[in-house]
């Protein structure tokens, strides 16, 4: 049921093979996927800065999509290693938006239900994953 339901919605949504992939347990599809969804869509996505500070930030994206609305978070704290952060940029105010973006499109498409996840959610997410550097 799951994978016929993921199938529909990889049609409706234009979703090619290199907008998808599998990560451990969960799929995530990439950021040109989740701008597929959005344009298909038309959802439209304004922001609230909860915290923006230079190592941490939160950021609230308001989402609406014919009338279909959804408030959600992203945030980022950078860090050296997985153990003292969840993003590994000085451009955690951008790594906010981009997590708060793919949680509202997904949740508003009904692939977060699913258990899709946005590439930019989290940098275990990303598909060629880089080790962190000291």
């Amino acid at each position: 049921m799951k994978t016929e339901k993921l199938r529909e919605l990889y049609k409706k949504y234009g979703l090619e093979r290199d907008d998808v992939f599998k990560h451990q347990h969960y799929i995530i599809i990439t950021r040109p996927g989740i701008d597929k969804i959005q344009a298909t869509e038309k959802i439209t996505i304004t922001y609230d800065v909860i915290q923006c500070d230079p190592t941490f930030c939160v950021v609230k994206a308001n989402a609406d999509a014919n009338g279909n609305k959804i408030e959600t978070f992203g945030s980022a704290l950078k860090g050296t290693s997985h153990k003292d952060g969840n993003c590994n940029t000085w451009y955690v105010m951008e790594m906010a938006e981009k997590r708060a973006m793919s949680r509202a499109v997904l949740k508003l498409t009904g692939f977060y239900e699913l258990g899709v996840f946005g590439e930019d959610e989290s940098e275990d997410f990303k598909k060629t994953n880089k080790a962190w550097k000291k």
